[in-house]
Parts: C-alpha cells; structure tokens; sequence
C-alpha cells in the first residue's frame, strides 16, 4: 500500500476517534504512533516518541501560551468583562438592541484580554444575558449575541487559536496579532448591523433600555481602563518592537494581576486559583501538542501533505475554488469537532497545500480563524451554544441555536470580504513589520 494512501487512512481515523469523543491530544498520538510503527517500523516508532514530546516542549513559540492563558483567567476572575458592558451599555444601551450591540462590543473588548472564546462566552453570559432577558429582549436574540459574539476572541489578539496556528506554521505571532485587528472590528461592526436589522423587522426582540446621561457615561468610562492599559501595553509593545511575543505575555499576566488588586477586584485567594486553572489548562493544550508532534512525524513520514499538494496540482482547479472547497471542509468540520480540535488536524495537513498554491500564510492563518469562528457556534456541536446554555437556566441550547443564524449570515458576509479583499487583512502587518 502506498504511503500516502496510508496517511489518508489515518487522517480518516483520526477524524473518527475525535468524532466519537476521544480526547483530541490521545487520538492524535495513538494515530501517530501506531501509523508511524506500522508506516516506518518499530525503531523510527520508538525514536518519535522519544524525540517528539521533547521538541514539542522546547519549542520557543509556545511560552507564550500560558502566560496569555493567566491574563485572560486573570481578566475573567477580576471582573474587567462586567465593566466592559457597563460602558458599552452606558453609550448604546438605550437604541434598539442596544443592549445585545453593548455585548458585542464587551465581547469584543473581553476577548482582547483573554483570548478564549470558551471563556469570553463563560462570563459574558452571566454578565450579559440575565442583563437583556430583564429588559423584554428574546431569549434568542440574547444568547445569539453573546454566543456569536464571544467567537471575536478567537479572531482580535492575543488569541490562543492563533498561537496554536503560529507554533504548527512557524509564522509570525505578532503579523498574525496585527492582521486579526481589522477584521475582528469588521466583525463587531457586522453583528450590531445584524442585530440593527434585527430589531428594525421585531422591535419587540430588543427593546432599549434607559437612556443614560453623559456624566454616567463618562463615569462608566472608570472601569474599563485595565482593559485598554493591558491591550495597549501588550500590543502596543509587540507592534513597536518594544518587547517579543513571549516578553509581551508576561507584561499582560503580571498586568492583569496588578490592575486587579490596584481595582480591588482581585484577592491572593483569586490568584491561587487563577494559577491552579492556568497549570491544567496550559497542560492540557500541551498534551495535545505532544500528540500533534507525533502525528506529524506520521503524516511528514507518509508524505501526505506533498500528495495532497501534487494532487491539487493535478486536478487543476483555480485557487479560488480549491480554496472553497478546503473552506467548505473546514466549516463541516467545525460542525462535529471544537474549534483546537479542527486547528491541530487540518492545519499540518491543509497548510503546506494552500502555500503551494500561492497563498500568503498569515492570510489563511486568518481566514482559518474566521472559518472555526464559524464552527464554534453551528451545530450539532457548537460549544459555545452548549457552554452558554449550561450557564443559564432560562435558555435552552435550541433557542440559542436559533438566535445564532442571522450572525452566522454576518459571518458569511465577512469571510466573502475578507477573501475578495485580502488587503484588509495584509495592510496592518505589512505596516507594522
């Protein structure tokens, strides 16, 4: 049997052993080890499992991980996601679903401090959803917006997603940081459209709230200045070559830890735990990625990537429809898999392809983003729908699922942007590096 064929047989498996719940970072190494024994016999086998978990951990890039993982549990324990929406609210709380627009942009804000999308929808749903049900708005209407919303923290950096992308490519953290920016603001500016239109056609799904004065709104103003200390601090510092990534991560962590006790919004007890939470979960994502080290020693070895790009060259196919195509793959993906899971498959599989097809690596980094973005939030899977709904009683996953489908259609709306202008993602980086 040809090698490639066998690489093809064991990405199949893979997608199954994920697709029955298997932990991703097992079925990965399970995969790869038992692909690379049967593949390149039992010494290569052995040499992968001692060599591939020592490479992973020694890799620079990912140092940056659980220092970002502390600023956003930091950020989420300190209270900076209730200020957000107070101030948001403050401006637009009173329009027409202003109050589901305030949570956007809170998400939005949220998400540049923490980076998860898990996690950006985990507080904001206490924050913002109890908020909205009080004032009349529809159960739908309500969760679609902070479970469509909180996908913006996968896109605007720092995001762990494109962390992960960034450690499987080799491509810059801070062009990828800088190319999220433009189209993570698009994306705000499209949902409060979508939820404009919304309420326009069902004014009772979203009622304004009161109307609030510009003393008030200036004094809401006082509690998300942590907020854009840390994202000026971090970024700024990134983009004017102040400090790399990883000097970066570790100003946001310490950061996020003193602003919280400067606001007194953030005690040692709540430190304690921030680090215990950062330890499993900063483990966890490290366990996948020893995994992925010996998936890949499979897959290089099966030379799949190279049949799977000879393959597209055969076929012919204008990039652009190749490139709907592999769009079109990851979007069902994102269906049945969580949004690491579809990163850590497709990305060493997919990533050599669409560069020999002429692509530039930190325009597909995004338009990746975008497209689990999507994954995040459609069913049957969704985690964000089935996080949010664990959260709150008064909404069920069904009524979240159907508050989601005209952002989706936003969702659609920018991915087409994106792709027919791909200088919207390129303009910012090209500026800054």
């Amino acid at each position: 049997m040809a090698p490639e064929i066998i690489g093809l047989i064991g990405v199949l498996i893979l997608l199954g052993l994920t697709m029955i719940r298997m932990p991703i970072g097992l079925a990965l190494g399970s995969v790869g080890i038992f692909g690379t024994w049967y593949l390149l016999g039992w010494d290569t086998m052995v040499f992968a499992l001692g060599d591939a978990p020592v490479a992973a951990m020694s890799n620079y890039t990912l140092s940056v991980l659980p220092l970002f993982i502390l600023m956003g549990i930091v950020a989420a324990r300190a209270g900076f996601a209730n200020a957000l929406y107070q101030a948001a609210f403050a401006f637009v709380g009173h329009r027409k679903g202003g109050l589901a627009i305030s949570s956007i942009i809170a998400c939005g804000g949220f998400g540049a401090v923490c980076g998860s999308s898990l996690a950006t929808v985990a507080t904001m749903s206490n924050v913002a959803v109890p908020s909205m049900l009080r004032y009349g708005y529809s159960p739908q209407l309500a969760a679609g917006s902070v479970a469509t919303g909180a996908t913006l923290a996968i896109l605007i950096p720092p995001s762990l997603p494109m962390i992960i992308y960034a450690y499987l490519t080799e491509v810059s953290i801070g062009k990828l940081f800088a190319a999220g920016i433009i189209p993570g603001i698009l994306g705000v500016i499209l949902y409060a459209v979508t939820i404009s239109i919304w309420t326009h056609f069902n004014p009772k799904a979203g009622a304004g709230g009161e109307r609030m004065n510009w003393s008030k709104r200036l004094q809401s103003l006082k509690g998300v200045w942590a907020v854009v200390v840390l994202f000026v601090a971090v970024l700024g510092g990134i983009f004017a070559g102040i400090f790399s990534p990883t000097e970066g991560a570790a100003v946001g962590a310490f950061g996020a830890i003193f602003l919280g006790f400067i606001a007194r919004s953030f005690t040692l007890r709540l430190l304690i735990r921030s680090i215990a939470e950062t330890v499993v979960l900063s483990s966890s994502i490290l366990f996948i990625v020893i995994g992925v080290s010996l998936f890949n020693f499979f897959i290089t070895g099966a030379m799949f990537p190279q049949a799977l790009s000879a393959f597209l060259d055969d076929i012919n196919l204008p990039p652009l429809v190749t490139l709907a195509g592999i769009t079109l793959v990851l979007i069902i993906l994102g269906c049945f898999l969580e949004v690491m899971a579809i990163i850590f498959i497709t990305t060493p599989v997919l990533f050599p392809a669409m560069m020999a097809l002429g692509y530039d690596p930190v325009w597909y980094g995004i338009l990746t983003m975008m497209v689990v973005e999507i994954g995040a939030v459609t069913p049957p899977i969704g985690m964000n729908i089935f996080v949010l709904a664990k959260q709150l009683k008064d909404v069920s996953a069904k009524q979240v699922f159907q508050g989601i489908i005209p952002f989706l259609a936003a969702d659609f709306v920018r991915l087409f942007i994106i792709i027919a202008f791909p200088g919207l993602v390129l303009w910012l980086p090209s500026l800054l590096f």
